[in-house]
């Protein structure tokens, strides 16, 4: 079993690492123990890995027309990630810190307009001594400690970025507020006809339309820039904070393709998952 394992080992990589478990194996019991239990029983066949099956979503449409037949199959580990509201939080944080202006500003007793005379003698009036009339202990001088300009922002990982799109989504999906329809177009500019659709549809409020074409449909844009409650946006300006406050998402389908190529991963090999093993160590 050690003779495979050393194979193995050095099939994956040329790392120091590794030449370091292959050469003493038996500073990593752990990692032998899971290699040995990842081998396949001798006469037996090496059972194959059960693909990951698709979430199915019903079609909407934004044109009327029936498509209660036909469903899009959807990426689980998009839109069906484990839920984690930590991860959730620590992204929505770090959005609205972003957009903190920080620019709240005032001025010390240097700062402060005036005369650095000392305003009386530093004894014999039996008052208490003062120097110059910008102290901040005195009516018009300066701030001590007050707020100067700074960044707000803070730093978060990509992929935990990544991870948190992936939650929200599916977070949409478990509460069954997330739509998908062929695309987002309408044929007028008129506000009353796309108003009257979406009350037909209960997306009259609340409701983020996010499109993955390279520009928005206009009318679209026009028919419901005097709705309220209602926003287009492009699927690369998408955020984790724009699916937790808006009640509901639509999607149509290149925004599912998109969205899905950006935060879609497949599970490596298994000399992958061997490297990764031996690495964790």
């Amino acid at each position: 079993m050690l003779s495979a394992f050393r194979q193995t080992a050095r099939q994956v990589s040329g790392d120091p690492i590794l030449r370091n478990v292959t050469q003493r194996p038996q500073h990593f019991p752990g990692l032998v123990r899971a290699f040995a239990a990842a081998l396949p029983v001798p006469g037996q066949e090496r059972r194959a890995v059960d693909p990951v099956e698709p979430v199915f979503l019903t079609l909407s449409s934004l044109q009327g027309k029936n498509t209660r037949d036909k469903a899009v199959a959807l990426d689980p580990t998009v839109f069906n990630h484990p839920i984690r509201h930590d991860i959730l939080h620590l992204c929505a944080v770090h959005h609205l810190d972003s957009l903190r202006q920080g620019s709240a500003n005032t001025k010390t007793r240097a700062e402060v307009r005036g005369s650095g005379r000392k305003i009386r003698p530093q004894k014999g009036t039996g008052r208490a001594r003062l120097g110059d009339g910008q102290s901040p202990m005195l009516r018009g001088g300066g701030v001590a400690f007050g707020p100067k300009p700074r960044d707000f922002s803070t730093k978060l990982n990509r992929k935990v970025i990544e991870m948190g799109m992936r939650v929200a989504l599916s977070v949409k999906l478990k509460e069954q507020r997330l739509g998908v329809v062929p695309r987002i177009k309408w044929y007028c500019h008129k506000t009353i006809t796309l108003k009257n659709r979406l009350e037909t549809l209960g997306w009259r409020t609340g409701t983020l339309f996010v499109s993955g074409l390279p520009q928005v449909d206009a009318a679209i844009q026009r028919a419901g820039r005097n709705l309220r409650g209602l926003e287009f946006r492009h699927a690369d300006e998408v955020n984790v904070y724009d699916l937790v406050k808006w009640r509901r998402v639509i999607l149509d389908l290149p925004a599912v393709a998109l969205l899905e190529s950006k935060l879609g991963g497949n599970m490596s090999n298994d000399q992958d998952f061997l490297q990764l093993l031996i690495l964790s160590k």
